[in-house]
């Protein structure tokens, strides 16, 4: 673990079921002591970025996402002035938004790729992140007044942190990125949530639905991984079907506030769990 921490260091996507809300209950259970920290669904990074590891892998299933971490530490000045290029406007948004339906897409190079993916995620409506069964963003103009593309400060501080540190990036199945881990790693688990309700599911960021067969393959790994002597940290929603699943391991109950739904009165407080095996 790091000794000293940057607090610039700090996510710069919107994301749904990001964990800022929840880093203070979590940070209550991170083990003292670890060898290696994995991250097998990054998403937006806030548990990573709240660490700072020295020597973590980290993977996500949606490769634009992976795409985005790889281009801030490998050149984060030239995604910088790519992100500068766009305008926050309908027919602007809407013509980015379309790249990945075109021959265009193939032609464009990582920085511009990485850069296109922030812009859309601070202009789109409720800074969502969703593709259609054929892998391509659509969700909607936000029609945001100002809002803020590229926050430099911070995406030079992630730079840095990723730069300093022995990260390795992965863009697989969630239980491939953990092939090969060793005795003393620790995993902290964010998977899509188990649906509160049949309308509540985010599932659609990426091409592969999480369903309560991809839950119980997710619940295997785990015991994989305690017979293995790592630790786990697991957050979920507190539906009766997770809290019955995980009923072998430790359950904490807590409260998280919600900022990303499409329906406001959702945006509330809902219980979430926080299941480990130590």
């Amino acid at each position: 673990m790091s000794k000293r921490k940057n607090n610039l260091v700090q996510p710069f996507l919107k994301w749904a079921g990001g964990k800022r809300q929840l880093l203070s209950e979590i940070r209550k259970y991170v083990p003292k002591n670890y060898a290696t920290y994995y991250e097998p669904f990054i998403g937006g990074g806030a548990v990573l970025f709240d660490l700072q590891p020295k020597t973590a892998i980290v993977n996500d299933s949606n490769t634009d996402l992976i795409n985005v971490y790889e281009t801030i530490r490998n050149d984060v000045e030239t995604l910088i002035k790519e992100v500068k290029k766009h305008k926050n406007t309908k027919e602007h948004f809407y013509k980015i938004r379309e790249l990945d339906r075109s021959k265009k897409f193939e032609a464009m190079n990582n920085a511009e790729k990485a850069a296109r993916i922030i812009y859309l995620n601070k202009t789109c409506y409720n800074g969502l992140f969703r593709v259609n069964s054929q892998g391509q963003f659509n969700v909607p103009f936000g029609k945001y007044k100002n809002p803020e593309f590229v926050n430099e400060i911070i995406l030079r501080a992630v730079s840095h942190y990723l730069n300093l540190s022995n990260i390795t990036f992965l863009n697989e199945d969630f239980a491939t990125s953990l092939k090969r881990i060793k005795k003393n790693s620790f995993v902290y688990f964010d998977p899509p949530y188990d649906p509160v309700s049949d309308t509540s599911s985010f599932t659609g960021y990426t091409l592969d639905g999480f369903d309560h067969n991809e839950q119980i393959r997710l619940k295997e790994i785990c015991d994989s991984l305690d017979k293995k002597g790592c630790k786990f940290l697991l957050s979920n929603s507190a539906t009766p079907f997770i809290k019955e699943l995980y009923s072998n391991y430790k359950i904490e109950v807590v409260q998280v506030g919600r900022a990303i739904n499409s329906v406001a009165s959702k945006r509330g407080k809902i219980d979430e769990v926080l299941v480990r095996n130590y």
